[in-house]
């Protein structure tokens, strides 16, 4: 019988470092994600969590250390979309195509069942105007099919850079919910917000780096504020 001290985490990141040249972005990083949890992966501008987060999903290669995804290393995984859901940044979609059709191109991509398009733009509150163009689209709007990509292969980790970037009051309720329930039903999220009274009603741990180094990891019911927190870990500023 497996029990939770003896868990694997879905994502473990052990000494991780990332150069552009002679810049270090992220400077001997190590911390885990638990399967089971949404953790909240918060720092100032340009602490070098989107490079993290790239990492983590294959997109870059690390200058150092290794990161491994449910107990195999990222650089020998074989890309899967049923294990882990990334949306960093924008979504991608060129702005001339529809929603629907990049959405179909990607599942062509991965191997996945047409049939899961129409789904996803369900989930994501998409389908009334998926026949629309991308170019059309509000950010909230990209947002959710920057998601819905996410969300295509239904994966057991979800990996959100500023997922809530762009969403109104109702869009990031409906975030908020929607991943509280992959969570409850075995699922595994880690995003970064700037918004940390919003991200302190979604999360279940907390990760904060600073300049690429880790400053703190635990709970977020260890944690009074986060907002607290965070200035006082990180110096107070917006770098």
């Amino acid at each position: 019988m497996t029990t939770k001290a003896n868990v694997a985490p879905a994502i473990k990141v052990e000494g991780l470092t990332k150069r552009y040249g002679r810049r270090t972005v992220v400077d001997d990083l190590s911390f885990t994600v638990r399967p089971g949890a949404v953790t909240g992966f918060f720092g100032p501008n340009g602490a070098g969590k989107t490079t993290a987060m790239k990492v983590i999903a294959g997109l870059s290669r690390p200058s150092a250390g290794e990161v491994s995804v449910q107990g195999v290393p990222v650089a020998a995984r074989v890309p899967y979309a049923g294990r882990l859901g990334v949306h960093i940044e924008p979504c991608g979609a060129h702005p001339g195509r529809t929603a629907r059709a990049h959405l179909r191109a990607l599942a062509l991509l991965a191997g996945l069942p047409r049939r899961r398009v129409a789904e996803v733009l369900e989930l994501v509150e998409l389908a009334d105007v998926a026949g629309r163009r991308v170019g059309t689209f509000s950010l909230g709007m990209r947002q959710r099919l920057g998601l819905a990509a996410a969300l295509l292969g239904d994966p057991e980790i979800l990996v959100l850079d500023e997922p809530v970037n762009g969403l109104d009051p109702q869009g990031i309720r409906w975030l908020r919910k929607m991943l509280r329930d992959r969570v409850a039903s075995g699922g595994t999220v880690l995003l970064s917000s700037h918004l940390l009274a919003e991200a302190a009603q979604t999360v279940d741990d907390v990760v904060v780096i600073d300049r690429g180094r880790l400053v703190h990891a635990g709970p977020i019911g260890a944690v009074e504020s986060l907002e607290d927190v965070f200035l006082e870990l990180t110096g107070g500023s917006e770098r």
